[in-house]
C-alpha cells in the first residue's frame, strides 16, 4: 500500500441518501478493502438505515452527524433535494479543514456547491451510471476550484471499486451525461426494439432477448478488447449482398445514425438547462 493509499485508508467516509447506488458505493469499498467502522451511510428511512447497518456493518447516522465526523462526504441525494440537503449540513461542518464533498448529483455544477459551502471547501463532481450495481459503471470525474489531485485521485479509488473511472475538465460533464450517464437506456432502448423485432420474425420472446442480450455482450467485449475501431468490426460482420448491408441500409434510410446525433444534443442540452437552473 502507498504512502498515499494509506492515508485514503484512514479517512472516514460518509454516503449520504443511500440508494442503490450509494449502496453499490458502499458495497465496492468494502470489497476493496474498506473497513466498515470508517464508513458512515444516512438514509431518509429508518428501515433503510437498519438494513444497511444489518448487511454492511456500517454505522447509521443523521446528516448532520455525518457533517460533523467524515472526511470525505458523498451526496448520493436527487438534484431537486441537493439544496435542503447543503443547508442541512454547512451548520455541521467543521470550521477547520473542510471535508471532501463528492457529488453524483446530475446537472449540477462544482459552484454550485462552493457557493454555499465554505471558502476553500474541495468539491468534485461525478457522473457515474446505473452499471455501477454491476461493478461495471462508467464514471466521469471533475474537480472544483479547490479540489486537488488528491482529492480526485481519492474519488477515482472509491467510484473504481464499482467500474472504470476517467477524468475530464467539467466543462465536459454534460457531454459526459448525455453518452455514459444516460447511455444505458438507450442501449435497453435499442435491446427493446430488437426483441419486438424477432418477436414479428417469428420467435419467441424469451428467445429474441437471449440472442439480442448475448450478441450486445460479445460486440461489447470486442469493441473494448480488441482496440479496432468499430467501423472495421461492423465491416467483418458486412459481406457483399448479404444479410447485414441490406438491414444497415434501411438503418440509414431512416435516418437512425442522426436520430442519436440528435438524442444525444438533446440530452446534453438537458444537462446544461439542469445545470443553469432553467430547467
Amino acid at each position: 500500500m502507498t504512502d498515499h493509499q494509506a492515508a485514503n485508508a484512514a479517512k472516514t467516509i460518509a454516503v449520504l441518501g443511500t440508494g442503490k447506488i450509494g449502496e453499490a458505493l458502499l458495497s465496492g469499498m468494502i470489497r476493496g478493502g474498506r473497513r466498515p467502522a470508517d464508513l458512515l451511510v444516512t438514509a431518509r428511512r429508518t428501515e433503510r438505515a437498519e438494513e444497511l447497518r444489518t448487511r454492511y456493518g456500517v454505522e447509521s447516522v443523521t446528516n448532520a452527524e455525518a457533517a460533523k465526523r467524515a472526511d470525505t462526504l458523498i451526496l448520493t441525494v436527487k438534484p431537486q433535494d441537493m439544496a435542503k440537503l447543503l443547508e442541512e449540513l454547512t451548520p455541521h461542518l467543521p470550521t477547520g479543514a473542510s471535508p471532501l464533498i463528492i457529488s453524483g448529483a446530475a446537472g449540477i455544477p462544482t459552484s454550485f456547491f462552493e457557493e454555499r459551502l465554505a471558502p476553500n471547501t474541495p468539491v468534485v463532481r461525478v457522473m457515474t451510471n446505473t452499471p455501477a450495481l454491476v461493478d461495471e459503471a462508467m464514471s466521469v470525474i471533475s474537480g472544483g476550484s479547490h479540489a486537488t489531485p488528491a482529492d480526485l485521485a481519492h474519488a477515482e479509488e472509491i467510484f473504481g471499486g464499482v467500474g472504470k473511472t476517467l477524468r475530464v475538465p467539467e466543462s465536459q460533464q454534460d457531454a459526459a451525461t448525455a453518452l455514459s450517464g444516460s447511455g444505458p437506456a438507450y442501449f435497453y432502448f435499442l435491446v427493446e426494439a430488437m426483441t419486438d423485432a424477432g418477436i414479428l420474425l417469428g420467435l419467441p420472446r424469451a428467445q429474441a432477448h437471449d440472442l439480442i442480450v448475448q450478441a450486445a455482450i460479445g460486440a461489447a467485449v470486442m469493441l473494448r478488447d480488441s482496440g479496432e475501431h468499430p467501423v472495421k468490426l461492423r465491416e467483418a460482420v458486412t459481406s457483399p449482398a448479404g444479410t447485414t448491408i441490406n438491414a444497415i441500409r434501411e438503418l440509414e434510410n431512416h435516418g437512425v445514425r442522426a436520430a442519436l446525433i440528435s438524442a444525444l444534443e438533446a440530452a446534453r442540452n438537458r444537462s446544461r438547462e439542469l445545470a443553469s437552473g432553467t430547467g
